[in-house]
């Protein structure tokens, strides 16, 4: 019986490589055979953004919330020193310890977070990856020890064929030059899709959904995501990762709705 376990485990991985490989080889031929447009506007461009649309949406004129990313109502220049946290994370501390987000999740940026998950475009994970090392710099926040994904399912893995927040947290690795684990979380509860509950039905849907894997005592664990919505599921990771001894939670996310 062990035996053939191990075997169906092993052929398991391999159906998941391989799908994973046809995407990606997939998703490299749609970027090459297509002509070079920006992704945003549609203007000719060498890159998957052109350098208009680069300046434009992802220099944000206003603060967010150091804690979640939510939008604050001051902007940059009428920061006057205070605390830069929202309501919300002050009066309810989530586990994790700080969010870095490149934008709201709004037309036309939505449709990168879109053409990433959904078709394979691995160019907008390597361009997301490219800002979130680049506000990362900016933040001056610590640098974490390891980069993880937020984790699939094994059925929503072997059915899309990839981790869309993997295809981002290995280059942000690279350029965060730190290890990278796709296996540093598991995600144990195959839970019904988030987008569809509401607040209260999503943390409870994620509450218990993941189980770490590794010996986290003392690490700062940082955490990427391609969309941060209610901000439930990154909070029920941190809360795994704090429990099983991390120090520290740092949010990696593409994409940051509005509002809760």
């Amino acid at each position: 019986m062990m035996i053939e376990s191990r075997a169906m485990s092993s052929a398991y991985v391999g159906v998941v490589r391989v799908l994973g490989r046809v995407r990606r080889a997939i998703g490299w031929l749609g970027d090459v055979a297509l002509p070079g447009q920006c992704a945003l506007c549609g203007n000719l461009s060498q890159r998957l953004v052109c350098r208009g649309c680069d300046e434009s949406y992802w220099n944000e004129p206003r603060l967010r919330c150091r804690t979640c990313a939510l939008p604050l109502s001051a902007t940059r220049r009428e920061f006057d020193g205070a605390a830069l946290h929202c309501a919300a994370c002050l009066d309810s501390p989530p586990h994790f310890d700080a969010t870095l987000a490149l934008a709201d999740y709004r037309a036309p940026l939505d449709t990168l977070a879109l053409d990433l998950k959904f078709r394979a475009r691995f160019g907008t994970a390597g361009e997301f990856a490219r800002h979130l090392h680049a506000r990362f710099d900016d933040s001056g926040l610590p640098a974490p020890d390891v980069i993880a994904p937020v984790p699939l399912s094994d059925k929503r893995l072997i059915a899309r064929g990839y981790n869309q927040a993997w295809a981002i947290a290995r280059p942000l690795a690279r350029r965060l030059a730190v290890r990278a684990d796709a296996l540093l979380v598991r995600r144990t509860i195959e839970t019904a899709p988030q987008s569809k509950l509401d607040l209260d039905t999503r943390r409870r849907n994620v509450e218990r959904a993941f189980a770490v894997t590794g010996d986290m005592r003392g690490l700062h664990i940082g955490i990427v995501d391609d969309v941060m919505t209610s901000g439930a599921t990154l909070d029920a990771l941190a809360r795994a990762l704090k429990r099983a001894g991390a120090r520290r939670v740092t949010n990696f996310v593409a994409l940051r709705t509005p509002k809760d």
